[in-house]
């Protein structure tokens, strides 16, 4: 019987078990689909607009394509919408309420005050398109909404961190199945964020490199590689903390989504939609959690480097996990990342 593995991450002081001795196949993660009940009436669903906020930023089907636009403070809202970005009904981070908040956020870390914005993404006017059936153009104008929001709440003075993430499924954190993503703009660094910075700046001041652009050159001829296209990398991380994690990473060296180039959101739309296909397919449609990082702050531009993570929730942290931040994966990322590229349709 081989022997588990102690393994660390590439970047954060983090630890994981590759529990080789008690290893699962991925289908062993299976389950078998069950009716839910059906909310009578879903809020995102086109026709009930009056029942959120207005939207911020709207994508309107008009005239053979696309405009951009918002909601009407007043009156009727628009039906003909593509996506729809809102205010979330129970923010996390709220936006300032008087313009000196926003000085007084600035001069201290400590402002006592959960400042900042929180949003929701609405990805389809069709209640259940999420990323692994939506159609390419529609997936692409998701990630193009992404582009839009970062853009926007990233150049305020007092936001420090945009978070940009997915729950899919109400084991993963979804309150609503009509397909979302949301978005929370903080005043300060998170923490596995900050971490990532400082690892990565040690490895630029040392090897004169980006290690992001160094694990791509590692993991895309290695036996945790997934997919690769012209512009994009799969891989499934070499100490990932969840059975069937994996990592969607860009070749190009780049701090953010705002540096995508419209073949390249055409080129991730693709690779986002391949990789969680594969998982559905795979696993019996789990619920998961993904979530970009990246970094807002210029300075960085050197030693940082974007991506997507993906979260399946196929498994339980109980008291070990929990009390030591030291994790048990019962799928090795190798069996992992075969599995996926296997299930991936040409």
């Amino acid at each position: 019987m081989p022997y588990n593995e102690l393994r660390k991450d590439y970047l954060l002081n983090r630890w994981v078990v590759i529990a080789k001795e008690r290893s699962r196949r991925p289908t062993d993660f299976a389950k078998q689909k069950t009716e839910t009940a059906q909310t009578a009436v879903c809020p995102m669903c086109v026709g009930n607009e009056h029942m959120t906020p207005p939207a911020m930023m709207l994508y309107l089907k008009e005239d053979g394509g696309v405009k951009k636009s918002k909601d009407p403070l007043v009156g009727e809202r628009p039906k003909n919408w593509l996506v729809r970005c809102i205010p979330n009904l129970y923010p996390a981070f709220s936006s300032p309420r008087q313009p000196e908040d926003e000085t007084q956020i600035m001069k201290s870390e400590c402002f006592g005050y959960a400042i900042g914005h929180h949003e929701v993404i609405i990805e389809s006017p069709n209640h259940d398109e999420d990323p692994a059936d939506a159609e390419l153009p529609q997936l692409e104008l998701v990630i193009k909404a992404y582009i839009d929001r970062l853009r926007e709440l990233s150049a305020k003075p007092y936001v420090k961190y945009v978070s940009i993430f997915r729950n899919y499924g109400r084991e993963a954190g979804a309150s609503l199945s009509h397909a979302h993503s949301q978005i929370i703009a903080t005043p300060m660094v998170p923490s596995i964020i900050q971490e990532e910075l400082e690892a990565s700046k040690a490895f630029y001041d040392k090897h004169g490199k980006c290690v992001f652009c160094d694990i791509i050159e590692q993991e895309v001829k290695g036996p945790r590689f997934v997919l690769e296209n012209n512009d994009f990398i799969v891989f499934a991380p070499y100490a990932s903390i969840n059975p069937m994690a994996f990592w969607i990473m860009p070749k190009k060296h780049a701090l953010s989504i705002l540096d995508l180039t419209r073949p390249e959101v055409s080129a991730f739309a693709q690779t986002l939609k391949a990789s969680l296909k594969a998982l559905k397919d795979l696993v019996n449609d789990p619920p998961y959690n993904y979530g970009f990082h990246l970094a807002i702050n210029k300075e960085a531009k050197d030693h940082y480097h974007w991506h997507l993570e993906v979260y399946p929730k196929l498994s339980i942290w109980a008291g070990f996990e929990i009390s030591t931040g030291t994790y048990i994966n019962t799928i090795t990322p190798e069996t992992a990342a075969d599995s996926l590229r296997k299930a991936i349709k040409p």
